[in-house]
This record gives C-alpha cells, structure tokens and sequence, in this order.
C-alpha cells in the first residue's frame, strides 16, 4: 500500500499576514477623538483648515519634523 503525501504544504497561520479591511471615516474620526483625549495627540487633515496662515504653519512643523509628503506637491486646499 502506498502512502499519499499531500498535494502541497498548509500556508502559514500568521496574524502578520491577516488582512484588515479599510479602516471607515466614523473608526478613523473615533481613533483620532481618543488620541486626543488619552495621549494630547491632533490628528487633523491639513486640507481640513479653513485658515490658510494656520494650515501652512502646521504644514511647516510636519516638514521640519518628518520631511516633505510623498503624495506630491499639492498648494493650498
């Protein structure tokens, strides 16, 4: 009698290699209202303020501290 090996090996059980579905605008807006509240941390889109004197000043301290986006280059709103 002959024993039968299977087809191929199992794939790995890995929650690395899980993916997640798209995190919604509700989830995001809630993580970043407990961010603010637990941590003191802001997370606000830059295209989201109105000010164009504010929203270019926290574009400038994103750049100093971090580097200039990889979206591309984008002015104003």
């Amino acid at each position: 009698m002959r024993m039968r090996l299977p087809e191929r090996p199992a794939q790995p059980r890995c929650p690395l290699g899980w993916l997640r579905s798209p995190t919604g605008d509700h989830e995001l807006e809630s993580m970043r209202a407990r961010a603010w509240q637990e941590h003191g941390i802001a997370s606000i889109a830059v295209g989201e303020i109105p000010d164009p004197w504010l929203r270019q000043a926290i574009t400038n301290e994103a750049v100093r501290r971090w580097g200039p986006r990889k979206a591309g280059s984008t002015h104003g709103r």
